[in-house]
C-alpha cells in the first residue's frame, strides 16, 4: 500500500492488467490509493487500517471466475465495514456479475470503463449510503419498485425467475424455455417446483410445444388480474408428466398492452410463491410489462443467432435498455446454433459480433437440427424423444448450472 491515509484501494489479481483504471485512480485520489491483490484482501480488512477506507475498486476479468468465493467473502467483508465496492469488470460471466452486485458492489462499470466513470461512481458513491446498482453507461433512476417489491416474496419462497426472450423471429427462444424448464424440473437428485409462463398472449406456442390445451380461463383470469389469487392461479396451471406446472397462452390472441405492469408484476409474485424455479417466455416485442419482467427476474436471457437482424435486433434492446435506466447486468445473452468448435471461420464471426456489440455471450447453444422441430411438433421436451441430441445436452448443462448457483446463494444467504 501508497503512504497514509489511504481513502481507496484496487483490489485484482493483478492491478497492471487494469492500466485505465491506475491512471483514473491516480486522477481521483492523488497520493490517497493503494492496491491490493485478491488473496491478500481478507486479512488487510482485518486490520486497523482498514477503517479508513472509503471505497474499493474491485477489478475483476474472467481468469478471477475461478476465485469467486474469495471474492464474495471480500465484498460481504468491506460491506460490513460501511466500505463501498465498486465493481469493475473485464468480459465477466453475467451470472457472476449477478452475485458480485447481489453481494453488496454498489456500483458497477465495465472494462475499458468510460470517459470519466470512475470520477462519477466515485461522486455518486459519495451522495448516497445506498445507491441503486448501475448499469454500465447507463442513467441512474432513484428507485426500482418492482425489484423491491419482490425480493421479500422471494426471499420467502426462494423462487429463482429466469425470463427468456427471442430478439428475433424463429431465433429458438421458445424451444429454450420449454427445455429449460423441464431440465430444471427433472434435475437428477433433486425435486424442485418449476413453473413455466407462456407470456407471449398472441402467438404463445409453449401448448403446442407440450402437447397441452389452452384453457378457457386463461383470458378470464388475464383480464381480471386483481381477484388473481394462488388457489385461482393454480387452477389455470397444467401439470407436464406430474413434474413441470405450465401456465400457457389464452385461447384468443389478446392485446398485447392488456396487462398493466402493475398487473404483471402480481401475476409474476403470485407465481413466484409456488414454486422454486420460474421460467418466463417472453413475448418477442417490448410490450409495457417487459421493464416489470427484468427488474424482477433473476437473470434475463436474450437469444439471438448469428446473422445480421439479431445482430441489429440485440443493438437496439441493449440501447432501449440503457436509455430507460433498466438494469442491463441481469442480461445474460445466448447465441443459438452457434458454430461449431472446428468452425473457425464461424468462431471468429461470433467474437467480432460479440466485439461490435459489446457484449459476451453467456451460453453458446449448438443446432439441435431437425431433432428440435420434430420434438415441439409432437409436443415433447427433447429429453423425452432426442436425449442424446447437442442442444438437450448444453441446456441440461445450464440448467444444472443454475440450479447449482442457484443453491449456492440460498446458502450463503442463510
Amino acid at each position: 500500500m501508497h503512504g497514509a491515509p489511504i481513502l481507496a484501494c484496487t483490489v485484482s489479481r493483478d492491478v497492471q492488467n487494469f492500466e485505465i483504471l491506475i491512471d483514473e485512480m491516480e486522477a481521483e485520489f492523488k497520493d490517497g490509493w493503494g492496491d491490493l491483490r485478491i488473496s491478500d484482501t481478507m486479512s488487510f480488512l482485518d486490520q486497523p487500517d482498514a477503517a479508513l477506507l472509503k471505497v474499493i475498486a474491485l477489478a475483476l476479468d474472467i481468469e478471477d471466475e475461478a476465485d469467486i468465493e474469495t471474492i464474495l467473502s471480500i465484498v460481504h467483508k468491506a460491506t460490513d465495514l460501511s466500505i463501498a465496492v465498486l465493481l469493475i469488470a473485464d468480459e465477466l460471466d453475467p451470472i457472476i456479475l449477478h452475485q458480485v452486485l447481489q453481494a453488496g458492489a454498489r456500483e458497477f462499470l465495465p472494462y475499458p470503463m468510460p470517459e470519466a466513470g470512475l470520477s462519477e461512481a466515485v461522486e455518486r458513491l459519495s451522495k448516497a449510503d445506498r445507491p441503486p446498482l448501475a448499469a454500465p453507461n447507463a442513467v441512474h433512476t432513484e428507485q426500482t419498485p418492482a425489484t423491491e417489491a419482490i425480493l421479500p416474496s422471494r426471499t420467502t419462497t426462494g423462487c429463482t425467475i429466469f425470463a427468456i426472450q427471442g430478439l428475433a423471429g424463429g431465433v429458438g427462444a421458445t424451444s429454450l424455455a420449454v427445455n429449460l424448464a423441464w431440465e430444471l424440473a427433472t434435475l437428477k437428485g433433486e425435486t424442485p417446483r418449476v413453473g413455466l409462463l407462456d407470456m407471449d398472449q398472441q402467438f404463445g406456442s409453449v401448448a403446442t410445444y407440450l402437447d397441452l390445451p389452452r384453457k378457457d380461463m386463461i383470458f378470464e383470469l388475464m383480464s381480471d388480474i386483481e381477484s388473481l389469487d394462488e388457489d385461482v392461479f393454480r387452477q389455470a396451471l397444467q401439470t407436464v408428466d406430474g413434474k413441470l406446472s405450465v401456465f400457457t397462452s389464452p385461447t384468443e390472441i389478446l392485446p398485447l398492452d392488456l396487462l398493466p405492469p402493475e398487473d404483471m408484476e402480481k401475476l409474476i409474485a403470485t407465481a413466484a410463491g409456488m414454486f422454486d424455479y420460474l421460467v418466463i417466455d417472453m413475448p418477442s416485442a417490448l410490450v409495457n410489462w417487459t421493464e416489470t419482467a427484468l427488474r424482477m427476474s433473476d437473470v434475463f436471457f436474450p437469444v439471438i443467432e448469428l446473422d445480421l437482424r439479431s445482430a441489429q435486433n440485440a443493438l437496439r434492446f441493449v440501447r432501449t435498455l440503457r436509455f430507460e435506466d433498466l438494469p442491463v447486468e441481469k442480461l445474460r445473452f445466448v447465441l443459438n446454433r452457434a458454430p461449431k468448435m472446428t468452425d473457425l471461420s464461424g468462431k471468429a464471426r461470433v467474437k467480432r459480433m460479440a466485439e461490435s456489440l459489446d457484449i459476451s455471450f453467456g451460453e453458446k447453444l449448438p443446432d439441435g437440427g431437425k431433432a428440435v422441430a420434430e420434438s415441439n411438433d409432437h409436443g415433447s421436451p427433447l429429453a423425452q424423444r432426442a436425449a442424446k441430441n447437442p442442444l438437450r445436452k448444453e441446456i441440461a448443462k445450464l440448467a444444472k448450472s443454475l440450479h447449482e448457483i442457484s443453491a449456492g446463494s440460498a446458502a450463503a444467504g442463510g
